[in-house]
Parts: structure tokens; sequence; C-alpha cells
């Protein structure tokens, strides 16, 4: 197990942001979580990766644990000159031949001289899957990594991450609002509203009440006939 987060609870002023919620991640997992705006997604995110202490409930990382984080979005300062080389590498000890390997894998090599400021979306989002890439991660996060793209775009990104998955071998827990997307690469998905609501397999889940009452029977239904290509076997029994 590489996080083990248990009865997690979170709350503001506006009320309970996550409500006693558990969830682990196993090493080789490609888990996805999903849910209406609101829901205490990343709210989670941040309570897994250590940027935040819970209120109750904890969360346990298996020693020596590295993390590659991709946050939701970046702001960058267009007074600071900064280009994509000197991102890739800051405050990293990183091999030079490993972080060859890394700009081939994620296509940014023509984009090295240029300013951070000066990326497109979809430009970016490569740039910092690569900079999470750097750390040699044993998991990757990944927040609405694909939010600010065209269809194109996600479709190319989902790709990028699904070849990263099978050739990697790395975890992979994500936030992400594109089902009709992620459906084909992910391997487990939480239904989290506050609390979660349901999880399992891709397919599975799409004939869960809890599911259909929050994303919609008409959703429910598309997604049940997405075609899943990946073995399940290893989610079989599992109620987390």
């Amino acid at each position: 197990m590489l996080i083990d987060g248990q009865n997690i609870t979170v709350e503001r002023e506006t009320g309970r942001i996550l409500d006693n919620v558990s969830l682990h991640v196993d090493e080789k997992d490609f888990l996805t979580i999903v849910g209406p705006n609101g829901a205490g997604k990343t709210m989670l995110l941040k309570c897994l990766v250590g940027v935040l202490s819970p209120d109750s409930g904890r969360v346990t990382h298996k020693p020596g644990l590295t993390i590659g984080y991709m946050p939701q979005s970046m702001e960058i300062d267009p007074v600071l000159p900064l280009s994509v080389r000197r991102f890739l590498s800051l405050n990293l000890a990183i091999k030079a031949d490993f972080l060859s390997e890394i700009i081939n894998e994620t296509d940014i090599a023509i984009l090295l001289d240029r300013q951070m400021h000066n990326l497109s979306g979809g430009e970016i989002q490569r740039v910092m899957l690569a900079r999470a890439l750097a750390r040699d991660p044993d998991l990757l996060i990944l927040d609405e990594p694909a939010q600010n793209l065209d269809i194109s775009g996600q479709l190319e990104f989902y790709k990028l991450l699904e070849r990263i998955y099978n050739n990697r071998h790395k975890a992979i827990l994500m936030v992400s609002h594109d089902l009709h997307l992620v459906m084909a690469s992910t391997k487990k998905v939480v239904c989290l509203y506050h609390h979660v609501c349901c999880s399992g397999a891709p397919q599975a889940i799409t004939q869960d009440p809890e599911f259909i009452s929050i994303f919609g029977d008409d959703l429910s239904k598309m997604m049940a006939v997405y075609p899943h290509e990946h073995d399940h076997d290893h989610f079989k029994g599992d109620g987390d």
C-alpha cells in the first residue's frame, strides 16, 4: 500500500467538506475520483498528499514514498523569466539522461527554451506532467489535469497518461470530470460527494444507485456501454 486514508473528516464554516472518507492506493493502481463540483475532491487530494491535515482521521504513507503532484492550475508571473528547461529542474536533483527520457516521453523538447507564461494550456499540462515525472515518483497525483483543454487536447492527454501508466507502471490517483475519456484508462473509480458514495471498476459503478442519483441516468447508460479493456479481477470483492 502506498497511501492509506482512514476516516478523513474536514470541516469548514460552510459545513463538512469531507465526512469520514476512507481510501487507499496500492502499487500499480490507476484510481480516479469523480464527483460534482464542491464534493471535496481537491480537499481529499490535499489531505492524502499531506498538504492539509484533516480535522479527524489519519493518512499513512508507505515509508520513503515519493509523490509527483500535478495541481489543478499554476499561476506563472509573466514578469518572472522562467523557461521550461529551468522549471523542469527547479529544486530537483535529476540526472540528465533521465530528464531527457521524460522530455521525449511527454513530447516537450520543442518547448524547452520557451517561457512558461507563453505556453498554451495543453503545453503547460504536458510540462507540468513532465515535472511531476521528473521526481521519479512511486505515485502520480493529478488534480483535474485536462480541465482547460479542448476535447482533442483532453483525448491526447489521457492517451499520454495511459502510455505512461503502461510503460512505467507508476500508480496514478486522479481527479477528473471527463468520465467519457477516463473510462478506458482508469482501473477503479471512487465516486465522492463529501463521503464515498460508491467505488469499484468503472462499468460496475455506473449501475450503482448513488452514481445514478449524482450523474443522472443518461450518463450512467452511456458509461455502461463504454468499451473498457482492463481486467478487473484485482478489484473483485474490494469494497473500499
